[in-house]
């Protein structure tokens, strides 16, 4: 009786033992067995106006800090937060990623173009051998473009190919160096400041160079410096009767030769039958008179003068009575002297006793030659007064 009843009651006490042990591990993982429980849905609410003045302003990020904290958060849910707070560390230290690129090339500014040389008003051309004394011009115009040529120095900074021809190898280079690039008016003068034919009383070319008036060559296109006649007007040369006289001549002159070189330098060209110029080869020219030819008929006069057998005193002096017509005007060119002295120089109230000179203005020296001494001391060694700057 007692054996049979031991049984039933360990049976009864191991089930009660099974039993709860099942519930403590049912508790204990509610979530493996019955699935994780329905999230509770937070209450919303409207506060009132009441409310919200007794608990004062949000601040930013306070009501998704406690919403997070109400939740309890697994940690999967924990593990995905620290992620995007992460991301939003990342982002706040590198700052906010570039925009994308477009796909059209983004095409580099152009480079601004170079402004243009100024337009030079004017320019003096300078033919100039090593002896001569040039530095009266930077002293006493300090302001004037100059071109200084020395014609005999080869290392010189304006030189010419071959010290032939005179002046007019300085002139022809100067132009075909510079015909793109020629300032509006150009004076092309002899280097030194006292000489014979300087058309001044003192025989100065800086006063002839200070009063010479730029209107007046913008209207003429060539002007010479020179406005008296003496020496080369009214009539210099009759080309084809001059010619005629050469052979039985004592001495070539310019005139002898000047038809067959006219018509070696201007093919083309009728032959005057008399010119006239006032002498001697200084004149002003306009850009526009010297591009009215083609840059290489310049080069075809430098040409002439390199490859000719004649000496300096004849081809240059060729030149010398040719410039004018060169540059378009008629083949005598001797404007009366009052009206050139006052539209070349503004001296107009000067009294001309003719057509061909002014009083006071130029008298041909006895020699070409100025005295020792000039401009203070005279021909016969007297005090001359001279006012100027030396």
């Amino acid at each position: 009786m007692v054996a049979s009843l031991r049984g039933p009651r360990r049976l009864l006490l191991a089930t009660f033992f099974v039993t709860s042990l099942f519930l403590i591990l049912a508790l204990r993982h509610r979530e493996y067995i019955l699935g994780p429980p329905a999230p509770v849905e937070p209450e919303t609410f409207a506060p009132s106006s009441n409310e919200i003045t007794e608990s004062g302003p949000l601040e930013p990020g306070s009501q998704e800090h406690d919403y997070d904290q109400g939740l309890g958060l697994g940690e999967i849910g924990q593990e995905e937060k620290q992620e995007e707070e992460q991301e939003q560390e990342h982002e706040q230290e590198d700052g906010p990623e570039p925009a994308e690129e477009e796909n059209q090339s983004v095409e580099p500014e152009p480079e601004p173009e170079p402004e243009p040389e100024p337009d030079v008003e004017l320019e003096l051309v300078v033919a100039s051998v090593k002896a001569e004394n040039t530095s009266w011009i930077p002293a006493l115009l300090p302001d004037w473009r100059t071109n200084i040529y020395v014609a005999d120095d080869a290392g010189a900074a304006l030189t010419v190919p071959e010290n032939k021809g005179r002046e007019a190898m300085v002139y022809l280079t100067y132009m075909i160096d510079r015909y793109d690039d020629l300032p509006q008016n150009v004076l092309f003068i002899h280097a030194s400041r006292f000489a014979w034919h300087n058309d001044d009383p003192d025989y100065d070319a800086l006063p002839t160079l200070r009063r010479f008036r730029l209107p007046h060559l913008q209207t003429a296109g060539y002007v010479n410096l020179r406005c008296v006649w003496v020496i080369g007007c009214p009539a210099e040369i009759r080309p084809a009767q001059d010619e005629a006289l050469a052979e039985g001549a004592d001495k070539v002159l310019a005139k002898h030769i000047y038809k067959q070189a006219f018509e070696e330098l201007l093919p083309g060209v009728a032959v005057p039958e008399l010119v006239a110029v006032s002498c001697c080869s200084q004149f002003g020219v306009t850009r526009e008179t010297i591009r009215s030819r083609p840059k290489e008929d310049y080069i075809r006069y430098r040409e002439w003068l390199l490859a000719t057998p004649l000496e300096d005193a004849l081809n240059g002096r060729v030149f010398e009575f040719a410039w004018h017509i060169i540059f378009g005007k008629e083949a005598v060119h001797c404007p009366m002297a009052a009206e050139c002295y006052c539209n070349v120089f503004g001296l107009c109230d000067i009294p001309c006793q003719d057509d061909s000179s002014c009083d006071g203005r130029y008298v041909l020296p006895p020699y070409s030659t100025l005295p020792k001494g000039w401009p203070l001391i005279g021909w016969g060694d007297e005090d001359r007064n001279f006012t100027g700057p030396l």
